[in-house]
């Protein structure tokens, strides 16, 4: 499971990603796997990955230190049958459904280089993603930009939110593109956040998000081309995701712990 270590000195990522396409069962094992393909990385027992996965059902997913009852409208979620979930990365919460395509990235932190810190991964993801992504939603749907820390917008409209967790050797970052996700049920089931990016303008999510409009299979293209993912991810350790589900993104501590 190790990648070829060869190194690009002018990003600080290995060259070689590995590429994994997998969307498991259901919502809280798929947010496991990005945290246990995070531990793999970091005990030593994988390298670089790039995973893309698209949801078969509708979930809200908190960000580590949202707190419940302010980002998410939990009797509308519990009328709608929609489970509530925390994942282990910051930023906002998000409705996460059929219409959004996922990627998550595992890299490893060099002591030097644009992924050496918060910031810099931050500005270095974005703009890689931004110059990946305009061939393929710009040109006539309008410009592909980055706003806020990690958005990516076409022109004040935004279609992909993304947020970072790292560890002391390794890192994940991971987002979400709206394809044809309902835009109504995001009005629906969340509030306007507590905290939001000056290129908000306190808009509702109607007149804040953009569907692309575009086959995921497009941009999937287009990360795994960009991040150099040809080798694929074999073996996957499903146990471990099974009980980082079951014990940790399913638990009403984890869940409520805001």
């Amino acid at each position: 499971m190790i990648t070829d270590s060869r190194q690009n000195t002018n990003t600080g990522y290995t060259l070689g990603v590995q590429f994994l396409d997998l969307t498991l069962p259901t919502p809280a094992e798929n947010l496991a796997c990005d945290e246990v393909l995070l531990d793999l990385a970091e005990a030593g027992h994988a390298g670089e990955i790039l995973r893309v996965w698209q949801p078969p059902e509708h979930f809200l997913v908190l960000g580590y230190s949202n707190k419940i009852r302010t980002e998410a409208n939990l009797d509308q979620a519990r009328h709608d049958g929609v489970s509530v979930l925390r994942r282990c990365t910051g930023g906002g919460s998000v409705l996460q459904g059929p219409g959004c395509l996922n990627y998550s990235l595992i890299l490893r932190i060099p002591e030097t280089g644009p992924l050496a810190h918060i910031r810099s991964t931050n500005e270095f993801i974005m703009e890689k993603h931004r110059q990946l992504l305009t061939p393929v939603v710009g040109n006539g749907i309008g410009t592909v930009c980055v706003q806020g820390h990690s958005d990516l917008t076409l022109g004040d409209l935004k279609f992909s939110g993304n947020a970072q967790r790292r560890r002391r050797q390794h890192l994940l970052f991971h987002g979400s593109f709206l394809l044809n996700l309902d835009v109504e049920r995001v009005e629906r089931l969340l509030p306007l956040p507590s905290r939001e990016p000056t290129y908000r303008h306190h808009r509702p999510h109607k007149d804040f998000l953009v569907n692309l409009g575009v086959a995921g299979a497009k941009i999937q293209i287009a990360l795994r081309h960009g991040w150099q993912a040809d080798e694929l991810l074999r073996e996957l350790p499903v146990a471990k995701i099974t009980a980082l589900a079951t014990n940790q993104y399913l638990a009403h501590d984890w869940i409520f712990k805001f």
